[in-house]
């Protein structure tokens, strides 16, 4: 297993009927209800994202002040630089206010670092070399809130900067003409998840002003909606209606580049999705900067030639396969470092032969793997730049705080950042994060908890009621993929496909036979066999292949399946711990009437032979059921025993493995049904 615990959430029967009357099929209502979601109108408004209001650009803090100096800007001709980041929030945005000041008559040219020359955000040769060629206004995306010092600099030189930014602000904001960020303390917009080119298109919303507004949004959704997926932003408020309309935007794309990439990616019969945008569409853009090539992705999405965009997206396609097989070299150095040196709490790697542009995504791995966050460090003449990705509720930018004296700068999310520090300080940081993570989880291991929608049966995934989880796109932090799980599925075959790299099986459940793929796994790490049982924790797919349309479940976490006594004995634990039963446990420990009186009968036989009855509760079950010829279920057989002895019938000496039994004379008549027992479970039949 991947997870150590996965979370199913209880079913809400009443609210699934409900929703099934208002008109949504069984899979979808089923899967509403047990969110939380039981009322129709709350079902219908997730369903129509279209409809969120976005609310008024003007309500960022500074959006005034940024719209008259861009105004001032487009009036007097200026050199504009939009200077973004190198990931695809960084380009989408990038690109998107370059478009719209360029449309505006503006003078507008985009410049991106080098993530490997030049580091993120604004850096002072950077502002200098802007100021060489003439720029009076910089205008930063998705970047900026934390340059104080090179604010100040283009101030010296000459140059006022606009910041637009999404990250988490310290204490300190630039001296700015603008800074316009919904992370400010003192910025009363309301909705606090734009991503960097959410950000962006305010922007450029609120320079267009209510009369062009419309038609700007029309215009650069289709970028707003790539960004705001691939940065992982929350599929709430303002982005799902952002996301929502720009993915339509992309089906068919209208944009000369994302037609040539989603061409070049091998989804051009396909529609785009929140998926496939951030797992097929993301990865290649966001390729080029890690690689150091950003500027072919703005490229791309700036040129109006048709054979130069081909040659773009091929060559981000090739750059995202060369990324890929870097990035496979340097997780496995890193999982055989760990293999012979296992770091607790939290993992600090250093090297000076990695690529600066991939570890980021090593750390996601191993964070995932290992389930606590990592930081991965790519040291370069006595300094590290460090990239980290968070597990559990680990607040990164939190954690980077606390140990801000030992770093020379850092930046970014909750759940990403990165940061520079000097190659001594490496220990002393690396304890310092470990004893911040320790502190922040108060001694408790970290969670490693899968959230799963609801238990189904293969009857419940057809083709159709499949396409119909489509209705919650665009999905995403906030209203995540459907993750289901089906248990005691039987492996017929398995494979490993794709190099090596991934698994395939094939499963039958209920006599009816699913494929299934986990990918960067293996079957004999699992423990997995032809003839095994396993228990699957999956999103579902519709895949089409050859005019054939069948369901494939895209693994997320595999287990071998519990015996049936196992699963038994866990019911019975649940209900002994005082832990919440749902109905379906509650049926099944409730004892039937021939129950007591089969086992009562045996017990009378065993006591005409000897004064106390000592076994273990299987092998009481089992005598039982052979006497009664009912079905042999221990943990109902215990339930029973509680019961008479709640009710004075027979005393209980409870020992390790075994259990003393002892019949007790009792001479009037005794109503079981009145045992707090048997209430208790008739309380959670009756719902």
């Amino acid at each position: 297993m991947k997870y150590k615990q996965w979370q199913v959430a209880a079913p809400c029967p009443g609210g699934q009927q409900a929703l099934e009357q208002a008109g949504l099929p069984p899979l979808l209502a089923g899967l509403l209800a047990a969110r939380g979601m039981g009322r129709p109108e709350d079902a219908r408004r997730l369903l129509t994202p279209s409809r969120e209001p976005i609310p008024d650009p003007m309500l960022l803090k500074d959006m005034d002040k940024a719209v008259r100096r861009v105004r001032l800007a487009l009036e007097r001709g200026e050199l504009i630089a939009v200077y973004g980041d190198y990931d695809v929030d960084g380009i989408t945005a990038t690109c998107l206010l370059t478009q719209f000041l360029a449309a505006e008559g503006g003078n507008a040219i985009p410049y991106i670092p080098s993530r490997l020359g030049e580091g993120y955000g604004l850096n002072r040769e950077a502002v200098q070399a802007l100021a060489g060629q003439g720029v009076r206004l910089i205008i930063t995306v998705d970047c900026g809130i934390t340059a104080v010092e090179e604010t100040g600099l283009a101030a010296s030189l000459g140059m006022e900067v606009v910041i637009t930014d999404h990250h988490a602000c310290k204490e300190a904001l630039p001296a700015a003409a603008a800074v316009v960020d919904p992370h400010r303390p003192d910025c009363p917009y309301p909705f606090k998840g734009l991503a960097g080119v959410g950000v962006a298109l305010m922007l450029a919303l609120a320079v267009a002003g209510p009369q062009g507004a419309e038609e700007v949004f029309d215009r650069f959704c289709d970028l707003a909606a790539v960004g705001t997926v691939a940065d992982v932003m929350p599929m709430t408020g303002a982005n799902r209606a952002v996301v929502s309309l720009g993915l339509k935007k992309l089906d068919p794309p209208q944009r000369l580049g994302f037609a040539s990439l989603i061409r070049c990616a091998g989804l051009e019969d396909r529609p785009v999705t929140s998926v496939s945008v951030g797992y097929t569409l993301a990865p290649r853009i966001n390729a080029s900067g890690r690689m150091g090539m950003a500027e072919v992705a703005v490229e791309l999405f700036l040129t109006r030639d048709p054979g130069r965009a081909e040659e773009l997206a091929a060559q981000l396609c090739e750059l995202n396969r060369e990324r890929q097989g870097i990035e496979g070299d340097i997780f496995q150095q890193c999982v055989q470092c760990l293999e012979q040196a296992p770091q607790q709490g939290a993992i600090v790697l250093a090297g000076s032969q990695w690529h600066q542009g991939v570890v980021g995504i090593v750390a996601s791995r191993l964070a995932e793997k290992y389930a606590c966050p990592c930081f991965m460090i790519c040291l370069d003449g006595g300094m590290g730049k460090g990239s980290c990705r968070s597990w559990g509720d680990i607040n990164l930018f939190e954690l980077l705080s606390a140990c801000a004296p030992l770093l020379e700068n850092f930046g970014g999310h909750a759940l990403a950042a990165g940061f520079t520090v000097r190659e001594e300080n490496i220990p002393a940081l690396a304890q310092a994060l470990r004893r911040a993570v320790a502190d922040s989880c108060q001694g408790q291991a970290l969670p490693s908890v899968l959230e799963v929608d609801m238990a189904v049966t293969p009857l419940h995934l057809t083709v159709e009621a499949v396409e119909a989880l489509d209705l919650l796109e665009p999905c995403g932090t906030g209203n995540p993929r459907p993750v289901f799980l089906l248990q005691g599925a039987q492996v017929h075959a398995m494979s490993q496909v794709g190099r090596g790299r991934h698994l395939k099986l094939r499963l039958e459940s209920r006599g009816i036979a699913l494929d299934a793929i986990y990918f960067s796994s293996q079957g004999a790490e699992l423990g997995l066999y032809p003839g095994c049982r396993v228990d699957v924790v999956f999103y579902p797919q519709v895949n089409d292949f050859r005019g054939r349309r069948d369901i494939q479940l895209q693994v997320v976490d595999l287990r071998l399946a519990p015996s049936r006594a196992q699963l038994e004995q866990a019911i019975y634990d649940k209900y002994s711990r005082g832990d919440p039963l749902s109905q379906e446990e509650a049926r099944f420990l409730l004892p039937e009437r021939s129950d007591f009186v089969g086992l009562w009968r045996w017990l009378q036989r065993q006591s005409n032979d000897c004064t106390v009855v000592e076994d273990t509760p299987a092998r009481i079950a089992r005598s039982v059921a052979r006497v009664t010829r009912q079905k042999e279920v221990p943990a109902r057989t215990m339930l029973c025993l509680e019961v008479m002895e709640e009710r004075g019938l027979i005393d209980l000496n409870r020992r390790t493995d075994r259990i003393q039994i002892t019949l007790r004379q009792v001479e009037q008549k005794v109503d079981l049904e009145a045992s707090n027992i048997i209430r208790r479970l008739r309380a959670i039949l009756e719902g």
